[in-house]
């Protein structure tokens, strides 16, 4: 059974204002996901620990997706996202913060999906999904 619910846990008013559910929601649907996901909007310090402690990484990130479609005892997939990466990533990249929260959002959902990124050209692979996205959903 699909199920699209998306839920956004955040303390930031920003990323409430910008994301809307109903684009993520479609995105869901059109990758087929089985299960909703949560995003959690959090700070660099709480994602920084969650790497250390679930992944044994010791380094900042903007992104961390726990996958759990395959995984019946579990109701929705988690991504956890850093809004000061978010933040940092649209400056350096000339976006507004609103299109890379757009962005990190569909690359958790691509990766539950079952795109990976390890590689040079699965990156590549992975920019060209997000922005096939970002040109369908949020695109003025």
């Amino acid at each position: 059974m699909l199920s699209n619910s998306i839920t956004i846990q955040t303390d930031y008013s920003e990323v409430r204002l910008a994301l809307s559910v109903e684009i993520l929601q479609k995105v869901s649907r059109q990758l087929n996901l089985k299960k909703g996901v949560i995003y959690y909007v959090i700070s660099d310090a709480e994602l920084l620990e969650v790497n250390k402690t679930s992944l044994n990484h010791d380094y900042y990130t903007d992104i961390i997706t726990f996958d759990y479609e395959a995984d019946e005892d579990i109701e929705d997939n988690e991504v956890l996202i850093s809004w000061e990466r978010v933040v940092e990533n649209a400056t350096t990249e000339g976006k507004t913060a609103e299109n890379e929260l757009y962005r990190v959002c569909f690359h958790g959902m691509l990766h539950l999906a079952g795109f990976n990124d390890h590689t040079p050209q699965q990156k590549i692979t992975m920019r060209e999904q997000e922005n096939l996205l970002l040109d369908q959903y949020c695109s003025t």
